[in-house]
């Protein structure tokens, strides 16, 4: 059973949601004349206080270049770059903080292992395969990988459960994969993949795996030495920190065989005209000027969030995903998509009658914060033949109250659309 999975264990302490919500100050006012009810999570969740607070302290006390400064205040920002990584690596459980890669986010991230490791290594009889249920950050650079090395991309399809089809998994595994990429929980349908699995299997054909993990770290705890992935790639705007930071992890022995993505600063030892010689890891990944701020503040969020406990956070989550589910079963003309078993807190639907442009602007009117539109998962609408779905994701601190105010906005809707 993969960790996110895992059916939360119904004797942990329940979240205090109410003391939880105090440290989210963006949550406490009003959009359009109504309390805010932020259910789009899932795109970019909000900050607590002790984010905010960090990333300030840097800015108005420490703000100073890494790694390049003898005096106090590079030293101090430094040490807090550092210690950040550090927090990240004890989080996802990395061997080493040589294996935490600070990238603008996981976009950036599969970029990076699609250019460093895959066009160093890729020829015209390889293949890539990846899913049909993946973000588009999981698609196009795997597309332009192998529009540049003649490589064939190959697709796994899902069923209309959102479950992934593992008999044609098998059957387009071969000798021939050299990198698998897939997503551990889907953005869309909130399906968890067995991971697990998938990895042993694409390990046993001698191809390495690519996982990401946007969407699963906030949902639940991750470890990566028992996942035994190659690559995994996460952003911290999801996990309740700053924009524009993320984390590559990647196994020692691949990151220091692949050569550099960027040229600058910081990723060299030395530059001569006749040559240059590289930083030891993860700095030969980083170069120029890192998010000094956003790697604090996400550290500040893995603080955060270990505090709380991710078991319990799931658990939480879970709760309001059975309630918010449960719901959905009294709309008329109602379609959810995704119904996979162990699903993450994620509800995508659409309303007969209504398209999701227009009612993510009605439930704006009632103070109701949702994502509609494709959700950067172009195949997967296509998968189901509709343009858009309407996406609800919960987070650590919604609540039960504005899943019951989610619901009525879209009687509303119903009610002006007369369906």
């Amino acid at each position: 059973m993969n960790q996110a999975q895992a059916t939360p264990d119904a004797t942990l302490c329940p979240l205090d949601v109410e003391s939880v919500r105090k440290d989210f100050p963006a949550l406490h006012q009003k959009v359009n004349g109504r309390p805010l009810v932020y259910l789009d999570s899932g795109a970019s969740s909000q900050k607590p206080e002790q984010v905010i607070d960090a990333v300030q302290a840097y800015e108005r006390r420490d703000h100073a270049n890494v790694h390049r400064g003898v005096h106090t205040l590079s030293q101090r920002a430094t040490d807090a770059f550092e210690g950040a990584r550090e927090k990240v690596r004890s989080f996802v459980n990395a061997r080493s903080v040589r294996e935490i890669v600070f990238t603008r986010g996981t976009t950036e991230a599969i970029n990076l292992v699609a250019q460093s490791y895959g066009r160093s290594r890729l020829a015209s009889s390889d293949e890539v395969l990846v899913t049909e249920m993946e973000h588009h950050a999981n698609i196009v650079p795997w597309q332009l990988l192998c529009g540049q090395t003649g490589a064939t991309l190959k697709v796994v399809p899902f069923d209309d459960n959102g479950e992934l089809i593992m008999a044609r998994f098998k059957e387009l595994l071969s000798s021939q994969t050299r990198i698998v990429a897939l997503t551990h929980v889907s953005n869309t349908l909130g399906t968890v993949n067995p991971v697990h699995q998938i990895i042993r299997m694409a390990h046993e054909a001698g191809a390495v795996v690519l996982i990401d993990g946007a969407q699963a770290v906030p949902h639940s705890a991750i470890d990566l030495m028992a996942l035994d992935c190659d690559f995994y790639a996460f952003s911290g705007h999801k996990l309740y920190g700053p924009t524009g930071i993320g984390v590559l992890y990647g196994r020692e022995a691949l990151l220091d065989a692949m050569p550099p993505w960027q040229g600058g600063g910081d990723m060299i030892k030395s530059v001569r005209f006749s040559g240059s010689t590289y930083n030891d890891l993860p700095y030969k990944f980083e170069a120029g000027t890192p998010h000094i701020a956003g790697a604090i503040g996400l550290g500040e969020a893995v603080d955060y969030v270990s505090k709380l406990g991710m078991d319990r956070i799931a658990a939480h989550v879970h709760k309001l995903l059975d309630y918010a589910t449960a719901q959905t079963e009294r709309v008329s003309g109602m379609r959810v998509f995704g119904n996979a078993p162990g699903k993450a807190g994620i509800l995508s639907f659409e309303l007969q009658g209504i398209h999701a442009h227009d009612l993510g602007t009605i439930l704006d009117h009632e103070g109701v914060a949702i994502r509609t539109g494709h959700h950067c998962a172009m195949p997967v609408m296509e998968h189901y033949a509709v343009p858009a779905t309407a996406r609800a994701t919960f987070a650590l601190y919604n609540t039960r109250a504005e899943i019951d105010s989610l619901f009525a906005a879209i009687d509303k809707a119903r009610e002006i659309f007369h369906t």
